[in-house]
C-alpha cells in the first residue's frame, strides 16, 4: 500500500504555505505561496520479523532421550552436542547390518575356474604319442605288404582322430565361454551383494551416529520444534536418516501429547523416528520479509531505507534496509499478489527492546525522496483532462488553472517538477470549489 508521507518536513512546510495564505473566505477557499521542501513517498507494507537461520533436531530412530546437553535459552555453537538418544532398535540394525557385510565379504563371490582346454591338449597329446609308437611297430614288419597295410589303417585313424579332435576342441571353447559367462555373473552377483550389505551397514552406522545430536547451526536453543511444539520434524540428518530408514517424519498419532501436557520431550522421555527434541535459532542478524502489492512494487529497489514499526512496540521505529525482492509472487488471503521483500534489521534505537522472529510489523518503505524541491500540498493538485492540475493565483486575483507535473508524492506534500515556481500562489483547499476566472481571495 502506497503512503506518501513526509510528516514533521511536511507539516512545517504545511505550516509556512497555511501562513502565506490570503486567508479564508466564505466559501471555504485558500491560497497559498508554493515553497521548497523535503518530500519522501513511502509505501507501507505488511512484515513479519524473521531470523537468520533455524535448525530443529529431530530423533533418528525410535527409542529414549537420554541425555538433554543444553538448556531453553542457552547459545550454542555449531557441532557441538546438545543431546543424545538412546536407540536399542538402532543399535541391533547396525550388529545385524555388520554381521551381513562380514558374511558378504567371506563368501568369496568369484568366479568359476575351470580349464578344459588343458584336458583337451593333453589328450591330443597322448593320441599323436600312440600313432607314433604304432607306425614304430609297423617299421619292424618285414612283409611289405602287411607292412603297408598297416600304415594304411593308423593313417586312416589318425585322419578319424583329428577330425573327432576338431569337434572336440570346438565344444570345448563353446563350454568354456559358458563357465567364463557363468564366472562374470557369479562375480557380478557377489559384488553386488558386498555392495548392498556395506551400503546397509553405512546407513545404520550413520543412524547410530546421529543419536548424538549436534548443533548444525550456532544460536540459541529452543526445546521441541520450530513452533515450540511437537511441529513437524526438521531438516537435518537426523530427520532424513529417519526417512531413508522407514522412519516417520513426524511422531504417529498414537503418541500424541493430550491436551494439557507439555510438547517437549525431557530426559528419559520415549521419542519416536523424526520427534522433535529441540530447535536451534541464529537471531545473530534479525530481518524482515515484507509482501508489497503488485501497484506499488516497481518503486521498490535494494537499498531502499524504511522505518519498521512493531505491533509489539507501539511509538518506537527501527531503521532497516532492504535486501532482497522475490521474483515470485506470493497470492495472499484476499486475491491479491504481492512480492516478498526482504530487509535487514539495523541497531534498534537507543533504549528499544531487541524483536524477537515473528513479531507482526508494518514496513514503511522510503521508495522516493526529493530534496529542496518545489512542493505543494497533496491537496492542492487535482486531475481534469487527464493531466495533473493546480489553481493559480494569477496576477490581476482571477484563477487560473495550470498543469503540472508531479514527482514524488508524500502524504502532506507532492514535488511539482514542471509547471510551477517558488512563490507562485495556489489554491490549497476548496479546490472543488474553484472555477476558472472566479475572483481568489
Amino acid at each position: 500500500m502506497r503512503r506518501p508521507i513526509l510528516l514533521a518536513a511536511a507539516a512545517v512546510v504545511l505550516v509556512a504555505l497555511t501562513a502565506a495564505s490570503c486567508g479564508h473566505d466564505d466559501k471555504g477557499i485558500s491560497v497559498a505561496g508554493v515553497s521548497r521542501s523535503d518530500v519522501t513517498e513511502v509505501v507501507d507494507a505488511p512484515a513479519s520479523v524473521v531470523a537468520r537461520a533455524a535448525a530443529t533436531l529431530t530423533a533418528p530412530a525410535d527409542g529414549t532421550l537420554a541425555r538433554l546437553a543444553v538448556n531453553p535459552g542457552d547459545q550454542v555453537h555449531k557441532g557441538q552436542i546438545v543431546a543424545v538418544v538412546d536407540s536399542p532398535t538402532a543399535q541391533k540394525r547396525l550388529r545385524d547390518a555388520k554381521s551381513a557385510l562380514d558374511a558378504a565379504r567371506n563368501s568369496g563371490g568369484g568366479g568359476v575356474n575351470i580349464d578344459l582346454g588343458s584336458a583337451s591338449k593333453q589328450l591330443n597329446a597322448s593320441a599323436a604319442a600312440a600313432f607314433d609308437q604304432a607306425r614304430q611297430a609297423a617299421d619292424h614288419v618285414t612283409d611289405p605288404q602287411v607292412k603297408a597295410a598297416l600304415l594304411a589303417q593308423i593313417g586312416a585313424a589318425q585322419k578319424q582322430f583329428a577330425g573327432a579332435a576338431k569337434s572336440v576342441d570346438s565344444a570345448v571353447r563353446g563350454v568354456q565361454r559358458g563357465i567364463r559367462s557363468l564366472g562374470s555373473a557369479m562375480s557380478a552377483l557377489g559384488a553386488a551383494q558386498r555392495l548392498q550389505a556395506q551400503q546397509a551397514y553405512d546407513l545404520a552406522k550413520a543412524t547410530v551416529d546421529a543419536l548424538t545430536l549436534r548443533a548444525p547451526i550456532a544460536g540459541v536453543v529452543q526445546l521441541g520444534g520450530a513452533t515450540g511444539g511437537a511441529a513437524a520434524g526438521g531438516t537435518d540428518l537426523s530427520s532424513l536418516l529417519a526417512g531413508v530408514s522407514g522412519g516417520s517424519s513426524a511422531p504417529a498419532a498414537a503418541n500424541a501429547t493430550p491436551a494439557g501436557v507439555s510438547t517437549t520431550v525431557v530426559a528419559g522421555g520415549l521419542v519416536s523416528a523424526g520427534t522433535p527434541i529441540l530447535t536451534i535459532v541464529d537471531v545473530s542478524e534479525l530481518g524482515l520479509v515484507a509482501d508489497v502489492d503488485e501497484t506499488d512494487i516497481f518503486l521498490v529497489k535494494t537499498g531502499v531505507p524504511a522505518d519498521v514499526e512493531l505491533d509489539a512496540a507501539p511509538g518506537v521505529t527501527y531503521p532497516a534496509i532492504v535486501t532482497a525482492i522475490d521474483i515470485l509472487p506470493t497470492p495472499n488471503a484476499r486475491g491479491a499478489v504481492a512480492y516478498r521483500v526482504r530487509l535487514s534489521l539495523q541497531s534498534p534505537p537507543s533504549g528499544a527492546q531487541t524483536p524477537r522472529p515473528g513479531m507482526n510489523a508494518v514496513a514503511h518503505l522510503r521508495v522516493r525522496e526529493a530534496a529542496d524541491t518545489v512542493a505543494v500540498p497533496a491537496a492542492a493538485v487535482f486531475s481534469a483532462e487527464g493531466h495533473d492540475m493546480v489553481w493559480v493565483r494569477a496576477a490581476d486575483g482571477k484563477a487560473e488553472r495550470r498543469p503540472v507535473t508531479v514527482g514524488v508524492s508524500g502524504a502532506d506534500l507532492v514535488q511539482i517538477t514542471d509547471g510551477l515556481l517558488a512563490g507562485d500562489q495556489v489554491v490549497v483547499t476548496g479546490v472543488d470549489k474553484v472555477h476558472s476566472g472566479d475572483q481568489l481571495p
